[in-house]
């Protein structure tokens, strides 16, 4: 029986060093990938946080269209063009 034992836990002391093996492959194969996902991650917490609070770009956007009636002309067409592009290919997917 201790021998049965003994096999056991050299078995998996083998399989913790090779999965030990395969998480520091895993992790220098996506190093490369860290930082621009990292940034993304912040873009999506960044967008996150403006939709639950709709009256900061509320009041940007009236800032803005205070002080450069133009640019938020702009920003307006730009914007509303997005959001029905948004909108069709939602109903495609």
């Amino acid at each position: 029986m201790t021998e049965h034992l003994n096999a056991l836990e050299r078995h998996q002391r083998e399989l913790m060093i090779q999965a030990s093996l395969e998480r520091k492959e895993f992790a220098e194969h996506f190093e490369t990938w860290e930082k621009p996902l990292s940034w993304a991650d912040k873009g999506l917490d960044a967008v996150s946080f403006l939709r639950s609070n709709p009256f900061l770009w509320t009041s940007a956007f009236a800032a803005l269209a205070h002080y450069k009636p133009k640019l938020a002309s702009k920003a307006l067409a730009v914007g509303w063009g997005a959001m029905k592009v948004i909108k069709a290919t939602r109903k495609i997917l």
